[in-house]
């Protein structure tokens, strides 16, 4: 396969021209408007951020992407799916009550807001995953599959899992619904909290296999023989009384990372963007951030996701430590500060697994703009 071209530009601006600016001349270089939009539904997916987190992009990258998109005559919507862990994203309420507390408005990003998959995160497609190992479907909130185009605007950081959060774990990851996030995150199946459990009985409602069964008290349980671990009781439930213990391994999730950004991406258009500013050790999921570990770097897109996340990381590993963060105080012994900050992670698995399904490549040429 040939180098991938992958678009760059720092962080400077002269006097009269904006960061936003900047990124939409980007863009247009790197050959977004080549894209038919013309009345086409454009999912435009990025992470809103956990309420007291502050690295997370601000609105106005999604607006000058948004501006873009209308500009080229389709029709933009931001986007992101539920989440699995109890927190404030985990229903569609809760979603947009934290969207709007981090600044996202119509106003603020020039486009509405969707929660891809629906109230509760159980409202998916089940996507096939061509050539997936560990995944033969993926469950994919369904407003992402129902757009036309698909573009990726990513906040570039370290991770605790992946070593890495780029273009592929926003798309993978940010992508599935919760019992798609299951599937990527665990490998066993719910238990059931029987302290926290009320007897409602909704969870009962949400499962196929008939694998839910209430005792006298009312609490739930599920028979593991009969459950498939599809991880619909999870988002069913309002009280968090349903959760998994089993973990994958670390390759194994960058792995189905890789499979599930397949399966949203095949098919139709899409295009890539990643913000390479604070740059924190831990996902934006987490309610804070800590110091940014290596100083601002710049703006990348690429058609390729795979090219745009390996530039990332290799722009980021030629940076320096910020002196008193986490890496400046990790003994830095691996030559690599993703592997410094998180040493039981291995962040080269989801690349190597996502040019071995043919997802893009590795390899790449780094085209510079001022």
């Amino acid at each position: 396969m040939e180098k991938a071209k992958v678009y760059f530009t720092d962080m400077r601006c002269p006097v009269g021209t904006s960061l936003l600016d900047k990124l939409d001349k980007l863009i247009r270089k790197a050959g977004v408007q080549t894209i038919d939009f013309d009345k086409k539904f454009v999912a435009i997916k990025i992470h809103f951020g956990e309420p007291g987190n502050l690295s997370f992009l601000r609105p106005n990258f999604a607006k000058a992407v948004a501006d873009r998109v209308k500009a080229e005559g389709g029709l933009p919507f931001l986007t992101d799916c539920n989440t699995l862990y109890v927190g404030r994203r985990k229903n569609a309420l809760e979603h947009m009550d934290a969207a709007m507390e981090n600044g996202f408005f119509p106003l603020s990003t020039g486009c509405q807001i969707i929660i891809a998959d629906g109230l509760k995160g159980t409202d998916d497609v089940e996507v096939p995953v061509v050539g997936g190992e560990y995944c033969e479907t993926a469950k994919i909130g369904r407003a992402v599959m129902d757009a036309d185009i698909f573009i990726s605007l990513n906040h570039f950081k370290g991770h605790e899992g992946a070593g890495f959060g780029g273009a592929l774990k926003n798309i993978g990851m940010g992508c599935g619904s919760r019992a798609g996030k299951m599937q990527m995150h665990n490998d066993g199946k719910p238990q059931v909290d029987a302290d926290a459990c009320t007897g409602c009985k909704v969870c009962g409602k949400y499962c196929a296999q008939n694998a839910i069964d209430y005792a006298a008290d009312r609490k739930a349980s599920i028979d593991h023989d009969k459950c498939v671990g599809c991880g619909r009781c999870i988002g069913a439930c309002n009280f968090d009384a349903i959760h998994n213990e089993s973990g994958s391994d670390n390759d194994i999730l960058n792995s189905k990372i890789a499979e599930y950004t397949k399966a949203v991406l095949d098919g139709r258009p899409h295009f890539h963007i990643s913000i390479v500013n604070q740059v924190s050790p831990y996902c934006d999921c987490h309610g804070e951030n800590d110091a940014a570990v290596v100083p601002d770097i710049g703006i990348f897109a690429s058609f390729d996701p795979v090219a745009l996340d390996k530039a990332c990381i290799d722009a980021v590993n030629a940076a320096p430590a910020i002196p008193g963060s986490i890496l400046a105080q990790s003994p830095q012994t691996h030559h690599d500060h993703f592997t410094d900050i998180h040493p039981a992670t291995n962040w080269s698995s989801q690349i190597s697994h996502a040019e071995k399904i043919g997802l893009g490549t590795g390899e790449y040429e780094l085209i510079t703009m001022k």
